[in-house]
């Protein structure tokens, strides 16, 4: 096999797959910002809901951590149109993560507020502070301080778990990827270029998040 690697090729397409790789970073984070406000809310209602809500949310949990998100799209892209709801590849694919999204982010901050004991509440109430005065500078100061590590977790798998959205013609960094070593036949030297894109990905996503945390919520992360 005379097989000689040719990196200048794909070196050529670089600012085109920098320009998947914010493609990548936008859809991570329109998913998790969305995911978030339906995991506040879910966590809300499993927690002070009644019998109803709690079971509708617990379905809703329930379903979506334990079927794939790469379905749950498909569903989403394929299926809806046989009822007449067309979705363009990049609305499905945030839609599809976002709901999967959400059902995870039901949990861990249902167990973020869980967390915050009752001593400081009632600390709180006894420094005269308002229902108002302890959310702020009590609970979710804990909150956040509790589950910033889990969330930037999540959010760099989410880095890496939009990679799917290629299948659905979406030109994020792995679509544009496909899309070169198509026309230029060169796979190996094409996908280990990628590979480095993503891991310099995660690495200044996780760098950036751990600064946060340590300037916002006096959280010290380690970046590896």
């Amino acid at each position: 096999m005379n097989y000689t690697l040719q990196y200048s090729v794909v070196l050529q397409q670089l600012p085109y797959l920098l320009g998947g790789a914010l493609v990548t970073l936008q859809v991570a984070f329109l998913s998790f910002w969305l995911g978030a406000v339906i995991g506040l809310f879910g966590a809300v209602g499993k927690l002070k809901g009644n019998r109803l809500i709690r079971g509708l949310i617990n379905a809703y949990v329930v379903f979506f951590t334990n079927t794939p998100a790469l379905v749950q799209i498909f569903f989403l892209f394929y299926a809806l149109p046989d009822v007449g709801i067309l979705l363009d590849p990049m609305t499905a694919v945030v839609i599809g993560m976002t709901v999967n999204t959400g059902a995870y982010l039901t949990e861990i901050l249902r167990g973020g507020i869980l967390s915050v004991r009752r001593a400081e509440i009632e600390t709180a109430e006894v420094l005269g502070m308002s229902h108002l005065q302890s959310l702020r500078y009590v609970i979710l100061p804990h909150i956040a301080k509790t589950l910033f590590a889990p969330l930037s977790n999540f959010f760099v798998w989410l880095v890496l778990g939009s990679s799917m959205a290629a299948v659905f013609g979406v030109e994020e960094l792995t679509g544009r990827a496909i899309n070169i070593s198509t026309a230029n036949l060169r796979t190996i030297e094409t996908f280990s270029v990628v590979a480095l894109i993503y891991i310099a990905l995660t690495v200044i996503a996780s760098a950036a998040l751990a600064l946060v945390g340590r300037w916002c919520f006096r959280v010290t992360a380690r970046i590896f």
